[in-house]
């Protein structure tokens, strides 16, 4: 059984000790890139400019089946499989099932490594705060950071927040584009089956709009590394409280899903300079 030499070290919290935040990482997204090319023989190349992560895997499932994607042959990720949907300057990268803060950083530095420049993030999500009938979109502007990612990219905070200016940006997109996005706040858990009815009814009393996997791990990586990431929640369901939930609407949500990366994709000004 493992000793500790001080009393104080078993009351310190791994999550947030000793993490050195300014210090740069021994292991990066490059070299493991290096390294699953080298070994599956694939050629250097650059991903669409805009990604997509969609956890649920609906928007990919559509686009498969209505022949609007094609597979990324040279995509070196170890755990997914890239797709193109569209064409030249209206394409984006898409990459299903990335669900939870851990994986979605860890694909979304790849992306970045690779070529993207700004990635956006449609994650199913449950109602907290109700601010309409699901389904419904949310435009994250900050997520509360009850996971652990997030962590180990800023020091500790209640919240993670997105870039305002790209914030902005995105919303008079959508508001040209007709569609009704709710902007709001967010809670981002690791643990979905323990969202107490004790914890739903203090984040609703804090105003936050709903609950989702990704959202400040996400947002805490792209202000650490000064990169573009806008996050959305699809509100789907009530957390199964009552029987008909989890209804996304057509083709399971993915149809609103592809008005609303349609809305997006070279809209926003991809050029302007870096967060920092």
């Amino acid at each position: 059984m493992a000793r500790f030499g001080t009393v104080g070290l078993l009351m310190q919290h791994p999550i947030i000790d000793d993490k050195r935040h300014a210090e740069p990482s021994a292991f990066t997204p490059e070299n493991l890139l290096r390294e699953a090319r080298r070994q599956k023989g694939l050629p250097v190349s650059k991903v669409p400019r805009v990604c997509v992560l969609d956890p649920d895997a609906d928007i990919l499932r559509d686009v498969v089946a209505t022949g609007r994607a094609r597979t990324d042959p040279a995509w070196a990720c170890y755990h997914t499989e890239l797709h193109v949907v569209g064409h030249d300057d209206a394409s984006f990268g898409l990459i299903g099932g990335v669900i939870g803060a851990s994986f979605a950083v860890l694909v979304a530095e790849e992306l970045f490594a690779s070529g993207c420049e700004l990635l956006l993030s449609i994650s199913s999500a449950g109602q907290i705060r109700p601010v309409g009938t699901p389904p419904y979109f949310i435009l994250i502007d900050r997520a509360i950071r009850d996971e652990g990612t997030s962590y180990h990219y800023l020091p500790p905070a209640r919240y993670a927040e997105a870039d305002p200016t790209l914030l902005d940006a995105a919303e008079r997109a959508l508001v040209a584009s007709g569609l009704l996005v709710e902007r709001g706040s967010t809670w981002t858990t690791d643990a979905p089956f323990r969202e107490t009815t004790a914890t739903i009814a203090s984040r609703r009393g804090e105003g936050v709009l709903a609950v989702e996997m990704e959202a400040a791990a996400l947002y805490a990586f792209a202000n650490a590394r000064g990169k573009r990431v806008l996050c959305f929640a699809h509100v789907t369901n009530q957390m199964a409280l009552t029987n008909g939930d989890f209804e996304k609407g057509e083709a399971n949500g993915a149809r609103d899903a592809l008005r609303l990366i349609d809305a997006l994709v070279g809209v926003i000004d991809w050029q302007s300079p870096p967060l920092i």
